[in-house]
């Protein structure tokens, strides 16, 4: 055909479309309608150029979209019409670099059916190799070094494939083709077993047959995964557990536990179809699910001690399935670190971080590029609800809503923080927000070093050149004094505004709402604790506190967030005054000297910061209840309370007061608290109180929602984790009348405050009024 009679496009194609044989697709696409042209990937996606009649370009740009590979996302397609050129074929072109990234790495995934069945297949040359994988499956982010996504830019580089490898990654037609990761028995990551002090004890198919003995054996093993390592024990084994705990020092907080198939998670867990379409998806994260009645008796009641739900997930890589498939029994799986640290990637540093916790180490020689935790899933609202983001699912990135990018002020590049807890960052480009993998807490040094590493990857990945860094409000947060350490102008932004526009950035919401914001611990603006804030955005510049729950002192401070039955004290003392401090349920708990220190605290507010917090209410209820004697987690005692209702039936709540102090509501909940107690003096089952006090918070939430008249209502905040809360809010709310909003792919703890800081300012610039003060509230 002449060029006089074939018209050309070309077409430029952002989304996750790197990693997941788009290319390839392409290809047969473009054969299948018979054009000529080429295909290559840059550093902001595809970029592709087709020659034919007209009839086959559109036919071409219809099944573009419609047959995309199934792990594909287009984001956004853009084509133009080119002067035709004299070419024969249709080819695959190296990539091509451009000079500002945008790209999409396509997050790690578990294996695929057919490499399974190659997995299996003893006539295969990758039979029981365990770091099987093809386009469609296998490590990415995991591994990944930069832009564009080809295998000089990962650790696989250190691996040259074999002839046979190089003939898969060279056949278009081929699964394998530009397959990164691709490998064999001959040329790829090979298994070690080592003992902590790195001597090796076997090598290959005998390392890994001689880890499920150890494991069998009670052993604690230490599996270098995708992401990073992971603790292994025999579920079923208390002593086991119990080693684990207490080499790990974790005495309450529940195990995840990995599963060899569907049929036996099913054995033990009572599960949804939405909830066994997550634990089956490509992501493979650990999916909250609720226990059988009675507990199996297969499985040590140390897993989750007096915890009625279990995180459970599936195999999430070829060395995972056939080490779970020996075993044919659940086992915990839990991070490879030591308490409040990010997980171990590197060989030389689990032996040295771990060899107090594990008997042996299950290792490999990929390199791991960034530490990549186990994501955490919980269905509440009808919806699967991210807890933790990261392996399955970083660095897929938010969309914030086109009409922000109409100013050119909010279009800079930016970076943001997030907080201190549960610690997530992102870098803005326009409106597309690249939030990295669940960090943790920015407690410890190795903590920070990841953190740091983050915000190095952004500038590499993206060559991102941030105009503006925004941080929590909070001058104590270590992410906040990083932030005041740099050259680069910082915008402070309060925790519960970013909270209120997460949640209003993950469902692009652009006007006017309330905002239902509780968790544990904010810095306010007035310098005391918030946490239980109603917050109303007037779709501009205006953001209004404009009710709260009452507040309540933390005597003794951070040691009451530790301690449920000081939070009670300060909870009583605001109910009762000094006569409080005589009530039962203190003088049972402590001694009458520390009663007398309790007293002198109140009394003088000495080091015991008043609060406002929906999280530290529920630690007091826990107390009062008698479900929580201390807290060896985050979140524990509000579990408790939690699960305790689960068992009880009542559609009452307890009374409560609205009263106006000023300029906001104050949603009173001493009637509450009083009636609490009063009904357990009179043998009220715990489980009837526990539902009464969520039912509670659900009408005082639809109380201050009918004040503010607001049609939008967001619920954000740890608090809405709460399973039984979350629902009833949201449906109470719907029934009233109201638009109501949880979270779904952005978590609703802090790991979701990066999101939220990014959209507030990217509203306040729409706006015309980013500035220095930009995360004050407007009151």
């Amino acid at each position: 055909m002449s060029t006089e009679q074939c018209a050309r496009k070309q077409f430029e194609i952002a989304g996750v479309v790197q990693g997941v044989g788009f290319r390839p697709f392409v290809y047969r696409l473009a054969q299948d309608c018979e054009l000529t042209g080429w295909v290559a990937n840059n550093s902001n996606g595809v970029y592709i150029e087709v020659q034919g009649t007209a009839d086959q370009l559109e036919q071409f740009t219809q099944r573009l979209r419609r047959e995309r590979p199934p792990q594909s996302r287009i984001d956004r397609l853009t084509s133009a019409s080119i002067r035709p050129q004299s070419e024969s074929t249709f080819v695959i072109r190296e990539s091509i670099a451009t000079p500002e990234a945008n790209g999409i790495v396509m997050p790690d995934l578990a294996p695929c059916g057919e490499c399974l069945r190659e997995l299996s297949d003893p006539t295969d040359r990758r039979y029981r190799y365990p770091f099987i994988n093809c386009t469609q499956c296998g490590p990415r982010y995991s591994i990944s070094e930069g832009l564009p996504y080809d295998r000089a830019n990962t650790a696989m580089r250190h691996f040259t494939l074999c002839e046979s490898c190089e003939r898969e990654y060279r056949d278009p037609l081929d699964r394998r083709f530009h397959a990164e990761p691709n490998a064999c028995p001959a040329c790829g990551p090979q298994l070690q077993l080592c003992d902590s002090a790195g001597n090796c004890l076997a090598t290959g198919d005998e390392a890994l047959q001689q880890a499920v003995a150890d494991i069998d054996a009670g052993k604690t093993v230490a599996l270098k995964g995708v992401g990073g390592f992971q603790l292994l024990a025999d579920a079923s084994s208390t002593p086991a557990v119990l080693k684990l705990r207490s080499r790990k020092h974790r005495s309450h907080k529940p195990f995840a536990l990995l599963f060899p198939n569907m049929d036996m998670v099913r054995e033990y867990c009572a599960l949804t179809q939405q909830e066994e379409r997550l634990l089956c998806a490509p992501q493979r994260p650990i999916v909250l699910v609720q226990q059988r009645e009675p507990a199996h008796p297969a499985l040590s009641p140390q897993v989750s001690p007096r915890n009625p739900d279990l995180g459970i997930m599936l195999p999430a890589s070829p060395l995972h399935q056939l080490l779970i498939e020996a075993l044919q029994r659940p086992i915990v799986a839990t991070s490879g670190n030591l308490s409040g640290e990010p997980i171990c990637t590197e060989n030389s540093e689990a032996r040295i971080r771990l060899s107090g916790i594990a008997d042996c180490f299950l290792l490999h020689d990929r390199p791991i590029s960034r530490p990549l935790d186990d994501s955490v899933l919980r269905v509440m609202d009808g919806k699967p609800v991210m807890l933790r983001r990261a392996r399955g699912y970083a660095p897929v990135p938010h969309v914030l809503p086109q009409v922000l990018s109409e100013r050119a002020s909010g279009s800079c590049d930016m970076i943001a923080l997030g907080a201190d807890f549960k610690n997530s960052v992102a870098l803005a480009r326009n409106t597309t927000v690249f939030a990295s993998p669940h960090i943790g807490d920015l407690e410890s040094p190795v903590a920070l070093e990841v953190f740091e590493r983050a915000i190095s990857d952004f500038q590499s990945f993206y060559q991102a050149k941030p105009h503006r860094l925004l941080c929590d409000a909070h001058p104590g947060y270590v992410s906040s004094r990083w932030a005041k350490n740099r050259r680069t102008e910082v915008i402070r932004i309060q925790h519960h505004i970013a909270h209120f526009f997460s949640c209003m950035a993950e469902h692009g919401h652009r006007q006017s709402a309330l905002g239902i914001c509780w968790d544990g611990t904010g810095y306010g603006t007035d310098g005391t604790v918030w946490g239980g804030e109603f917050l109303r955005w007037d779709g501009g510049a205006k953001i209004q506190r404009i009710a709260s729950l009452k507040s309540f002192a933390l005597p003794g401070g951070e040691r009451a967030v530790r301690d449920p039955y000081r939070c009670a004290a300060g909870l009583l003392y605001e109910l009762h005054g000094k006569d409080a401090l005589q009530l039962p349920v203190l003088r049972d708990r402590f001694s009458r000297q520390e009663i007398g220190y309790l007293a002198r605290m109140l009394e003088t507010d000495l080091n015991s910061p008043c609060c406002t917090s929906a999280g530290r209410l529920f630690d007091a209820v826990a107390a009062l209840l008698g479900l929580c004697d201390e807290m060896t987690f985050e979140g524990q005692a509000a579990m408790a309370v939690e699960y305790a209702a689960r068992g009880g039936e009542s559609p009452d709540n307890y009374p409560f007061r609205l009263t106006h102090d000023g300029d906001r509501w104050i949603v009173d909940w001493r009637p509450a608290i009083k009636a609490l107690i009063e009904e357990g003096a009179d043998g009220a089952p715990v489980a009837e109180r526990a539902a009464k006090f969520h039912n509670t918070l659900v009408e005082m939430l639809c109380a201050v929602a009918a004040t503010a008249g607001e049609e939008h209502v967001f619920l954000s905040g740890g608090v809405f984790q709460n399973c039984r809360l979350t629902e009833a809010a949201a449906s109470k709310l719907r029934q009233q009348g109201f638009q109501a909003h949880s979270h779904g792919s952005v978590p609703p703890n802090d790991g979701g405050i990066a999101l939220g800081q990014i959209y507030y300012a990217r509203c306040m610039a729409a706006s015309g009024v980013l500035t220095e003060e930009g995360g004050s509230l407007c009151v």
